[in-house]
């Protein structure tokens, strides 16, 4: 060894280097799909196809014309595809399951999925109703498994940094009014596919319209924004502008969320002129507005506002791949937007907004 030339030890100790780091990294998350119905999938697949840290071993969606016409749109192999999860269970490991199917299964997959220990991460919201997701919430704990419920906005930069305002910079002072928009102009005149409608606009599936479909994400926002806090009442009022198109759900949806020293108005619809995912938060001493993803406009003590924009956020909370991974490793436990016990505020929330607007009352929420 010590006669070689000093290059040539040098470019051994590299190589040998390159191969102690290739054996310390963890190996991918083996991760399946299960179902196919909610059209979020189709953006979630080409991210996962070129993410390093997952590799996709396998798809679950009984309805064999959609799986069929997925695996030709993503030039999938096939043999992914299963009818079952114990089908798939059976011919590979998985170590979590991302749930495109209606919101109302949501249940069913968590249930088959706990006893094999499986991470679920499912789209937005948890469940139909609060039922449900107390009925996630025990078979969750009962066999120790983490549950993720992924929304859009969980990921916009804007929104985090707007919390950082609020409680490190203390820049606005105490939240008063939390006012959170949106929607689009109608999951049909979108686009959506037919598999996707047949379940999003019937109130069995989907557990409502417009109210379900975007006020959870104002129902999420709000109750990460009052760190965690429930309200103490809620009165929502819905209407149908569009009955011959969303016969059997409401397509417009207002929610007013009560707190002992706040307000929310969400603001839910699928009759905005255009996309919108926006919120405002007003304080005691300043606001600080979020109109775009990473968009900040700030006002505090009466000074002028100023407009800032907010670079990506980075490491395990960049976006729900990242997340999911560190979640199946167990570098983090799920918190915050994506939490479980936040999301079972979100489904009181949704359910006292449903049964406010059906009776024309305020819903008072038990204390607890």
């Amino acid at each position: 060894m010590k006669n070689l030339p000093l290059f040539i030890i040098g470019l051994m100790a590299l190589c040998f280097a390159r191969v102690d780091a290739a054996e310390t990294d963890p190996p991918p998350v083996h991760l399946a799909i299960y179902g196919l119905v909610h059209d979020h999938v189709k953006g979630f697949l080409p991210n996962v196809l070129k993410c390093k840290d997952v590799q996709l071993v396998g798809i679950v969606e009984p309805n064999h014309d959609l799986a069929m016409r997925i695996a030709a749109t993503f030039n999938l192999n096939t043999n992914l595809f299963h009818a079952t999860l114990e089908g798939l269970l059976a011919r590979t490991n998985v170590d979590a399951v991302a749930t495109f199917t209606s919101t109302y299964d949501h249940r069913r997959v968590v249930e088959e999925c706990a006893p094999h220990g499986l991470t679920v991460m499912m789209e937005k919201p948890l469940a139909v109703s609060l039922k449900d997701g107390r009925a996630i919430a025990a078979v969750a704990k009962k066999y120790g498994i983490p549950i993720i419920v992924n929304y859009e906005t969980t990921w916009y930069p804007g929104n985090h940094e707007a919390y950082n305002l609020i409680y490190q910079q203390h820049a606005i002072g105490d939240i008063r009014k939390i006012e959170v928009n949106d929607g689009h102009y109608g999951p049909k005149e979108i686009g959506c596919s037919q598999d996707f409608l047949a379940w999003l606009t019937d109130p069995k599936l989907d557990g409502g319209g417009a109210l379900m479909d975007f006020g959870c994400y104002g129902a999420d926002l709000m109750t990460w924004l009052m760190q965690g806090e429930r309200p103490t009442s809620v009165f929502a009022v819905t209407q149908h502008f569009k009955p011959k198109v969303y016969p059997k759900v409401e397509d417009e949806a207002t929610i007013v969320v009560t707190y002992p020293r706040a307000q929310g108005i969400i603001q839910a619809s699928w009759n905005w002129p255009y996309n919108r995912k926006d919120m405002e938060i007003y304080g005691t001493g300043g606001y600080v507005l979020v109109p775009q993803s990473n968009v900040l406009r700030v006002m505090k003590n009466n000074g002028a506002e100023t407009q800032s924009t907010v670079p990506p956020l980075t490491g395990v909370d960049a976006d729900y791949l990242s997340y999911l991974v560190a979640v199946v490793r167990k570098q983090i436990q799920p918190s915050g937007l994506s939490s479980l016990a936040m999301n079972l505020t979100v489904m009181e929330i949704l359910d006292a907004a449903r049964e406010s607007a059906r009776t024309g009352k305020r819903i008072d929420l038990p204390k607890q």
